[in-house]
């Protein structure tokens, strides 16, 4: 007959067994959980150490790639143009229009000539004296064609193209609506084609490349860089020219000419019958 030693182990395992297993379990669940706790702190502190080394160099890019000239245009254009054309470049609803992909060269154009800052909603801007200098109004291109891109102004000589060419180009291009020789005329609904007397070569330049107002937009699938140096040379030119039938009654073309021959006829013909008369 068997009997168990009371010094064996198999009973002790018997009873201590599932006791043991329970144990275990608890404890391979409290080592999981505890892994998956200290795997989590890693994953943030490695992405905060990340986040650490990138971010704030981005950061610290992203404020100091404003220049100079950009913050004292931002300055201005806060204080001159916000109400209009809005906090963000993207115009104001019955006030003024988005200034996104505008450009520096529309603002050239728009500030150097008076234009705007603008008075009062008309059919057309007024050209005027502007209110701002030269360096101001580089800040404000410099702010706008950094916050909303667009057609840049060119360097170098403008005037820089073939004379008859440009005046080809002018006459089919231009001549509908600034007369041949650049007088300008008037437009429908109380709008107007301005002279371009005073105009100068990059103000030229720059409302070809924007269109201002009326005005169709020539970029440089319509008009070449150098077929816009032909223009300008020939608006330029024609201004100096001399007129080789004496008086230029305006250059505004055979209306006006017609319209003094026809006055000066008049009267020649009406003096000439009063003469007769008194004399019969």
């Amino acid at each position: 007959m068997s009997t168990t030693n009371p010094h064996s182990d198999a009973p002790t395992e018997a009873v201590s067994s599932p006791v043991d297993r329970a144990r275990v379990r608890r404890r391979s669940k409290q080592r999981r959980r505890v892994a998956n706790v200290a795997g989590l702190m890693a994953s943030l502190v490695l992405t905060g150490s990340l986040y650490s080394v990138f971010a704030p160099a981005q950061a610290a890019d992203d404020t100091t790639s404003e220049s100079a000239a950009e913050a004292a245009g931002r300055e201005l254009y806060e204080r001159s143009c916000i109400t209009c054309h809005g906090e963000n470049l993207e115009g104001e609803p019955n006030r003024g229009p988005s200034l996104i992909g505008v450009g520096e060269a529309a603002v050239y154009f728009q500030v150097h000539t008076g234009r705007m800052p603008l008075v009062r909603q008309e059919a057309d801007a007024p050209d005027k004296p502007t209110i701002f200098s030269d360096e101001e109004i580089d800040q404000l291109m410099a702010y706008v064609q950094a916050n909303g891109g667009g057609p840049t102004l060119p360097s170098g000589d403008l005037r820089d193209g073939d004379l008859a060419e440009g005046g080809e180009l002018f006459r089919l291009n231009c001549a509908s609506c600034h007369n041949f020789v650049g007088e300008g005329g008037a437009l429908s609904s109380g709008k107007a084609a301005p002279s371009l007397k005073d105009t100068s070569d990059t103000e030229l330049y720059a409302a070809m490349l924007t269109g201002p107002e009326n005005m169709p937009v020539f970029g440089d699938n319509q008009l070449t860089p150098d077929e816009k140096r032909s223009i300008i040379n020939y608006v330029q030119t024609v201004k100096f020219q001399a007129d080789p039938g004496g008086a230029g009654v305006g250059r505004i073309g055979p209306v006006a000419e017609g319209l003094v021959v026809w006055v000066v006829g008049i009267s020649v013909l009406m003096f000439g019958i009063f003469w007769m008369g008194s004399k019969a």
